[in-house]
C-alpha cells in the first residue's frame, strides 16, 4: 500500500518526514552493499559504497541520501514515481519484479536498483539497519507497546504520564499525536509506517529519551508497520468485534494481535485476562507473561482473579473517577486513582501500571509517583473528554459495540432524574456487521438515541444510518425499551439537537469520532470537531463549558 504522488497535482515541496520532524538530525551512512547483503541481493561493485542515510516509501517524503522503496499500490506502482524520488535525492531504489520492469520500460534510472520478491517484508528490517533505531551498541528508550480493541490510546497516555511522574523523559506514538520529548507531531495513523517508526525511535534516542509508549493496531501488524521493532513490554487490553472488514473473523483478528506477543517483537508481556481472548493469549505466548485481572463486568464465568499475577480490588467512586487497589500475587499492594470515568479506565490504569512494573520499576517508586502526581487523571483528547458538567457533556472515541456500551454505562449519572442522550453513527467502508448491534446497544443503555453520521467515506450516509436505526428500533420493539430514537443529520445538527433536549441533570455522550477534526464524505474532508460543536451548542443554550485551550485544534 504505497503512498504515491498524484502526477496531476502540484509537486509537494517537502515530504512528511522532514516537515514533521520524524527523523534524527544526524544519521551515519550505511553503504548500499551492506543493505544488499541484508536482503540477499548482490550490488554491483561500483555501487557498493553508495552511502544511504534514510529510507522512504513515499516519493514526496524522500530526502537526499534516501533509499526509495517502490511498492505496488492500489492504483499505481511506486516505480512510476521513482523519477520524482531520485530528483528529490534518492540514491537507490528497492522494488519488486513488476517495479523493475516498469523502471526498465521508462526513462533511464541513474541510480542502482535492488530487486526483491516482496519488498514490503524487508522495509522494517532495513529501516532499523539504516537508522540504527535499536542498535545494541547504542542506548535507546525502553519501549512499551499496547494492543487490543479498546483502550490502547488511554493506556499509552497513562504509561507516558506515570513515567513522567517518575522523572523519566518520555515519548509517545499513537492515534492522536506523536511526542519525541518536544512539541506534538499530529498523527494520521495509529501506528506510522515502519520507515517513520524507526526514524522516530532514532530521534528519541538522539534526544536522550528514557522510555516511549506506542499504540499497535492490528492494521499495524498486518501491514508490517512494526517490523523490526522489539518492545521491552507489550500489553493487551481486550478483544471485541471490530475491523472484521480487514480480518474476516474474530479468530483471524486474534491471531493478528497475537503476532505481537512473540520473541520477534517483544521481550515480555502483560495480558489482561478479563475475557477469553486474553486468557488464550496468556496461555499461548512464548514470552515471559504477567497476567492482570481487573474484575470488570462481563469477564465471564471462567475468569478466576485468584490465578492472575495482579488483581484490581476494592474499587470505589471518587469524584467522576475511581480509586482502587492493585494487588500482586506476592502481597504487594499499590493504591491507585484515576480521574477518568468508567470501569474501563480502571482497566486501562491497571494495565499501564502493571506494564511499568513489568518493565522493571520498583513498586515503592511507582507508589510515590502515584501519590505525588495523580498521573491517571491526565486528559486524553477525545477519550471520555468532559466538555461541561451541567449537563454532563462527554466526547468519546467509542466506535464499536463494546466501546459504546462501556461508554454509556460509564456516563450514567446516579441522579434518578438524569437521562443519557447519545449521538453516534457508524463509519462507512468498515465492518458493516457491527452497525445494527451498535444501534441495539444504544437503545438498551440510553434514554434518547440520536443516530447521525460518523465518517461515511464513499458509502451512502443514509444507508449507513438506516442499518444502525434497524438495530435500535428492533431492540426497542422486541425488548419493550423505554427510549426515544431519532435520526438527525448532518452531525453538527445532531449535536445541537442533543443539547436542545438536555436538562442540566442530563448527560450527553457524543460518541465515535473523539479527537478527530475532519469528517470524510465522498472523498472530501469537512472540518468537524465534536468537541467544538458541543461547546458551541452548550454555550448557545446558556450552559457553562469547561475551559480547555486544547480543544479547538
Amino acid at each position: 500500500m504505497s503512498q504515491h504522488h498524484d502526477p496531476g497535482t502540484a509537486e509537494a515541496p517537502e515530504g512528511q518526514a522532514s516537515k514533521s520532524g520524524f527523523r534524527p538530525t544526524a544519521v551515519a551512512a550505511v553503504e548500499l552493499g551492506v543493505i544488499g547483503q541484508s536482503v540477499g541481493v548482490a550490488v554491483p561493485g561500483a555501487s557498493e559504497s553508495v552511502p544511504v542515510t534514510g529510507i522512504s516509501l513515499d516519493s514526496r517524503s524522500v530526502e537526499r541520501g534516501d533509499l526509495y522503496v517502490a511498492l505496488p499500490g492500489a492504483a499505481r506502482h511506486g516505480a512510476d514515481f521513482a523519477t520524482t524520488a531520485i530528483r528529490s535525492g534518492a540514491v537507490a531504489v528497492l522494488t519488486d519484479d513488476a517495479g523493475a520492469k516498469l523502471l526498465a520500460l521508462g526513462s533511464d534510472i541513474a541510480v542502482p536498483v535492488l530487486v526483491v520478491s516482496e519488498p514490503r517484508s524487508v522495509v522494517g528490517r532495513l529501516s532499523r539497519l539504516i537508522y540504527r533505531s535499536q542498535d545494541a551498541d547504542l542506548p535507546g528508550p525502553s519501549m512499551f507497546g499496547v494492543t487490543g480493541t479498546n483502550g490502547k490510546t488511554t493506556t499509552t497516555y497513562f504509561i507516558n504520564a506515570l513515567l513522567q511522574a517518575m522523572g523519566k523523559k518520555t515519548g509517545l506514538i499513537g492515534t492522536i499525536e506523536i511526542l519525541a520529548g518536544g512539541d506534538p507531531i499530529p498523527s494520521l495513523l495509529t501506528t506510522p509506517e515502519s520507515t517513520d517508526v524507526h526514524a522516530l525511535l532514532a530521534l528519541m534516542r538522539e534526544r536522550g529519551l528514557d522510555a516511549a509508549s506506542m499504540e499497535v493496531s492490528s492494521h499495524a501488524v498486518s501491514f508490517r508497520r512494526v517490523d523490526g521493532v522489539v518492545f521491552d513490554v507489550v500489553g493487551f487490553t481486550n478483544l471485541t468485534q471490530d475491523h472484521l472488514d480487514l480480518h474476516g473473523t474474530m479468530d483471524e483478528y486474534f491471531r493478528t494481535k497475537a503476532e505481537l506477543f512473540t520473541a520477534e517483537h517483544a521481550r515480555a508481556a502483560v495480558v489482561t485476562v478479563d475475557d477469553e481472548w486474553g486468557r488464550q493469549l496468556a496461555a499461548r505466548t512464548e514470552l515471559p507473561v504477567t497476567t492482570l485481572a481487573t474484575l470488570q463486568p462481563g469477564s465471564g464465568p471462567d475468569a478466576d482473579p485468584a490465578t492472575a499475577d495482579w488483581t484490581v480490588t476494592d474499587p470505589k467512586p471518587r469524584g467522576l473517577g475511581t480509586e482502587f487497589t492493585l494487588r500482586g500475587r506476592n502481597g504487594t499492594e499499590l493504591r491507585v486513582h484515576t480521574g477518568l470515568p468508567g470501569a474501563f479506565n480502571v482497566s486501562n490504569a491497571a494495565l499501564a501500571l502493571t506494564m511499568v512494573l513489568a518493565g522493571g520499576a520498583d513498586p515503592a517508586d511507582v507508589q510515590a509517583a502515584l501519590d505525588a502526581s495523580d498521573p491517571f487523571t491526565v486528559a486524553v483528547p477525545g477519550r471520555m473528554q468532559l466538555v461541561s458538567t451541567r449537563p454532563a457533556a462527554v466526547v468519546d472515541f467509542a466506535h464499536n459495540t463494546d466501546a459504546l456500551a462501556r461508554a454509556l454505562e460509564a456516563v450514567r449519572s446516579r441522579e434518578s432524574a438524569s437521562r443519557v442522550i447519545v449521538v453516534f453513527g457508524a463509519t462507512g467502508q468498515r465492518d458493516q456487521g457491527k452497525r445494527p448491534a451498535m444501534g441495539a446497544t444504544a437503545a438498551r443503555l440510553a434514554d434518547v438515541v440520536i443516530v447521525s453520521d460518523d465518517d461515511p467515506h464513499d458509502e451512502d450516509a443514509a444507508a449507513i444510518r438506516a442499518e444502525v436505526l434497524v438495530g435500535a428500533t428492533d431492540a426497542k420493539e422486541a425488548e419493550q425499551l423505554d427510549c426515544r430514537i431519532m435520526e438527525v443529520f448532518p452531525r453538527d445538527a445532531a449535536i445541537r439537537e442533543a443539547v436542545n433536549l438536555a436538562a442540566p441533570e442530563d448527560t450527553i455522550l457524543v460518541a465515535g469520532r473523539g479527537h478527530e477534526v475532519w469528517q470524510e464524505v465522498k472523498g472530501v474532508n469537512l472540518a468537524l470537531d465534536d468537541r467544538v460543536e458541543l461547546r458551541n451548542a452548550l454555550t448557545a443554550r446558556g450552559f457553562t463549558v469547561l475551559q480547555d485551550d486544547g480543544i479547538e485544534s
